[in-house]
């Protein structure tokens, strides 16, 4: 659920924010101690989001939660339509083979039977944009959102917006590769933001060089903020009910990333505020806050898909799990029904595992979360660099950090764990 201010919009300091072009806003460069009160007021209204719960959520809370999960844009139509011109890209160049290449996914239940009886048939030119408009009229390309009307008796593309499902929602290829039901929170590792990002027309090569760089399944959610690049891996958005903080670095809760991405990724309209990163954003009618609530009931309700059956050894993950919380010595960090200790408060400098620093030094809170691990069949590659692209190297990376000596069985043992979580 992502995009990026141009670079050539953002002013070259750091702990700043860029204009946005919607709605009215005030940007301050640097926080005066009533503003940073004002601005810690602001943070701790989402905060509540998460913390003031005192029952579970109601089922047509869950339901409103999905539907703005899925569909609502927060008003960033004005960003990927006035700013980046998108529309025009996709009517003019984006096929259904163009999207699918580029991992955006098609919501099979969003198409009538006799869509997909002429898919079956071959009877679908997926090579034009017209295909592409018809589309987004039905709201099937999942996490885009197209204005298709006539226009001189021809469908025309008028305005799109992007929804938290673009990057945290797949499919199940259920009826063709890319085309199937919904997988709401499974990350889609297939996705390739930085690449549609630079199918505009309004970046230099330079930007989209950098855009381009990212590769499927990263993204740079701090690169409109400081102008570094360090993307990281698309993380799932399932299994957090309990996790007390959503984000690699532990920044926030779920409340608090569901308003950066929001407002200062997708571009939405709304408000956010924190003072540790330089950042307060205020935009009027703030069509953000008020359905955060919502939003993470129905994000906390997505529970954390199992295996596939067969896709590990079920004998060698029972000794694996031994070698998890012993020798391995996992579950130091990765403790508790959550398998992290986040719960705890706890945070961990890059050296104390051997991570990259650069990402964690770009944060609020300069460490890094231990991942609570969950859906791992899912979402290779691991750690939040994608530096592990398999089970085996996580494994093979913490032997040599923490000096392990694990035996050939206890390290097969302990990824066939893995795999079962």
């Amino acid at each position: 659920m992502h995009d990026q201010r141009l670079p050539h919009q953002r002013p070259r300091t750091a702990r700043t924010i860029f204009p946005s072009p919607i709605g009215r806003q005030r940007t301050r460069f640097s926080l005066t101690l009533v503003g940073a009160a004002i601005a810690m007021l602001g943070a701790g209204s989402i905060a509540s989001c998460d913390a003031d719960r005192a029952t579970g959520p109601s089922a047509e809370a869950i339901a409103t939660g999905r539907d703005i999960f899925r569909f609502d844009t927060f008003g960033d139509e004005k960003f990927w339509t006035d700013t980046l011109r998108m529309h025009e890209v996709i009517q003019a160049a984006v096929t259904p083979g163009v999207a699918l290449s580029v991992g955006l996914k098609v919501d099979a239940d969003a198409l009538p039977q006799a869509v997909k009886d002429a898919l079956a048939a071959g009877e679908v030119d997926l090579n034009s944009t017209a295909t592409t408009l018809a589309l987004l009229k039905m709201s099937a390309v999942v996490g885009l959102k197209g204005d298709v009307q006539t226009v001189n008796g021809r469908d025309t593309l008028l305005r799109v917006g992007t929804t938290c499902a673009l990057c945290h929602s797949t499919v199940d290829d259920s009826f063709a590769p890319g085309i199937g039901r919904r997988l709401d929170g499974w990350a889609n590792t297939q996705l390739d933001p930085g690449a549609i990002i630079a199918l505009s027309a309004a970046l230099t090569s330079e930007q989209k060089a950098v855009y381009n760089s990212w590769g499927p399944g990263r993204y740079d959610p701090r690169y409109n903020i400081d102008g570094q690049n360090t993307p990281v891996v698309l993380p799932p958005a399932y299994g957090l009910h309990g996790v007390a903080k959503e984000t690699f670095t532990g920044d926030g809760p779920v409340s608090y990333w569901n308003a950066y991405v929001a407002v200062t990724q997708m571009h939405g309209q709304g408000n956010f505020t924190d003072p540790r990163l330089g950042i307060s954003i205020e935009q009027e009618p703030d069509l953000v806050t008020s359905k955060l609530p919502a939003l993470r009931d129905y994000q906390l309700s997505l529970r954390t898909p199992k295996p596939p059956a067969g896709s590990f050894d079920a004998a060698a993950a029972q000794r694996g799990r031994a070698v998890f919380t012993g020798a391995a010595q996992c579950a130091s960090c990765h403790a508790g029904s959550t398998l992290s200790d986040i719960n705890s408060g706890k945070l961990h400098a890059p050296s104390e595992t051997g991570m990259d620093p650069r990402y964690a030094a770009r944060t609020a809170e300069k460490a890094y979360r231990t991942t609570p691990l969950r859906g791992l069949f899912q979402h290779a590659p691991y750690f939040h660099d994608g530096s592990a692209a398999t089970l085996a190297d996580v494994v093979a990376h913490y032997e040599r950090t923490l000096d392990l000596s694990l035996s050939t069985i206890q390290r097969r043992d302990l990824i066939e764990y893995l795999k079962s979580l």
